[in-house]
């Protein structure tokens, strides 16, 4: 993380670089902020299926890093794929 580049949204942490493995990586850290493992997870699944399914096919070698803030955890998932679309359509213009 310390590495890459960064871009922060109001309910996420984005971080990338690129890597010569061929192929993009992708991490998903959600901090715990005072709420219980099921609230956890369930942020994590969301935040992982939206970019396993929409926007790691398209993506370039990187190593991508998202980390949910605690604005996250009272989001919407409509609210959550936007940020990542956002910043998808910012990297790639």
């Amino acid at each position: 993380m310390a590495g890459g580049a960064r871009r922060r949204t109001g309910r996420l942490d984005i971080y990338w670089r690129p890597n010569d493995l061929g192929h993009p990586r992708l991490g998903v850290i959600a901090p715990r902020h005072g709420q219980t493992a099921v609230a956890r997870n369930r942020l994590r699944r969301r935040l992982r299926e939206h970019l396993r399914r929409r926007l790691l096919p398209t993506l370039p070698s990187l190593d991508l890093v998202v980390r949910a803030r605690f604005a996250a955890y009272a989001a919407s998932p409509t609210e959550l794929t936007a940020d990542l679309d956002t910043w998808h359509a910012r990297l790639f213009r």
